[in-house]
């Protein structure tokens, strides 16, 4: 999985701080990750070990692309 400017390569807990919007898109494919309190796994990860379909991974993938389209990401969110 790729994300924009590398954000798949950042915990989950920081990505959703950040844009509470993937939350959400999480939330629509039931990837409970928004009440996870954990929220340590990178978001190419959390995607990857649901067991969604690869048609449902490259459906998420392209929300939050699509999603952080809109946002200005210049920063990797550590």
């Amino acid at each position: 999985m790729e994300f924009k400017n590398g954000l798949g390569d950042t915990a989950i807990q920081n990505v959703i701080a950040n844009y509470p919007e993937i939350g959400d898109i999480l939330n629509r494919y039931e990837i409970g990750c928004v009440t996870c309190k954990v929220g340590i796994c990178l978001l190419k990860d959390v995607v990857s070990i649901h067991g969604l379909t690869p048609e449902q991974e490259a459906a998420v993938e392209k929300e939050i692309n699509e999603y952080l389209a809109t946002k200005d990401v210049d920063l990797k969110v550590a």
